[in-house]
């Protein structure tokens, strides 16, 4: 069976990063098992893999599998990171955390999901990205003046006319979410008194909905955001900012409901964020692991960073 041309286009993108991950052959005094060659073996892929220059052998492996032998095709990426975890490690080398956000972002493109590759705890186990890098440069690019620009944009949101109330909340989430890398698709645009748009977070597609109103948010908002999130594909997920926060009955009678699959933002988090110059990802991270640990789609970023207050 034929691929299509994007399909191929992706495995191309999905062998480069696996390039880096281990040898395509095993030293022949080193462990013949930590190569690609190994895992096709044990994986009964041998077939697949053609030998000789690396990248064009892990391309055909991997092209191969999803052809002839798809269901394999996920534990085969999945023991490359597993065996390459040991491998990288030795080298002083480490797989990071952006490493695996952009494998799981490719493999979803290939119509797949390997769940334990967004295991809380083992993405919070990777390190990040070296400093230097291009993630890293673009955070520290935010201004003094652009911060305290933000900051004044979020204390002035609920005393400015309608109209310009919408416009200027949405100039901050693209801005924020741009600074980050977190991939806004298009601009977040102004419905009523929300605005809807999603980004890409560690490999995860998540739907937004941001309401500045001067009310708090309360269970029936959060459900009906949540049942949003719920009817798009499986791993889809839900950020929900409202800027005025959240009922303290609403969120503990949303998390008594159902497992979440949405976390929650508010204008306190907001100011927070550019006061104390936190790293968006690493906010959304651990507002992710409370999540997952408690069902509570609202932490404080006050709780969630002690250490800074």
């Amino acid at each position: 069976m034929a691929l299509s041309l994007t399909k191929t286009k992706v495995l191309n993108e999905l062998a480069e990063i696996l390039y880096h991950f281990l040898p395509g052959k095993a030293h022949p005094f080193a462990d013949q098992n930590i190569s690609f060659e190994g895992i096709a073996r044990t994986l009964n892929l041998i077939q697949f893999w053609p030998g000789g220059s690396k990248l064009p052998a892990i391309t055909q492996l991997l092209t191969r599998t999803l052809q002839y032998q798809d269901s394999s095709f996920c534990p085969l990426v999945l023991e490359v990171v597993r065996r390459g975890i040991s491998y990288r490690q030795s080298k002083s080398s480490p797989i990071t955390r952006e490493e695996i956000g952009i494998l799981n972002e490719l493999v979803l493109k290939i119509g797949f999901k390997i769940p334990e590759l967004y295991d809380s705890d083992f993405l919070s186990s990777l390190p990040r990205a070296s400093k230097g890098s291009e993630d890293d440069s673009a955070i520290v690019e935010l201004s003094d003046k652009e911060i305290q620009t933000l900051k004044e944009d979020v204390i002035k949101l609920n005393s400015l006319p309608y109209q310009q109330r919408g416009f200027k909340f949405e100039k901050m989430l693209n801005k924020l979410f741009e600074i980050y890398k977190l991939v806004p698709r298009g601009s977040f645009r102004l419905t009523g008194e929300q605005i809807d748009g999603s980004f890409q977070f560690q490999g995860e597609t998540y739907l937004l909905e941001a309401t500045f109103r001067s009310e708090k948010a309360g269970q029936e908002e959060l459900l009906a955001f949540s049942g949003k999130v719920f009817g798009k594909a499986k791993w889809t997920r839900g950020l929900h900012i409202c800027i005025s926060g959240y009922t303290s009955d609403g969120l503990e009678a949303f998390a008594r409901g159902k497992p979440t699959d949405i976390i929650c933002i508010d204008g306190f988090d907001l100011y927070s964020i550019l006061e104390n110059k936190l790293d968006l990802p690493s906010v959304l991270e651990r507002k992710v692991r409370r999540a997952s640990e408690t069902n509570q789609a609202y932490v404080s970023v006050r709780e969630l960073f002690p250490n800074v207050y």
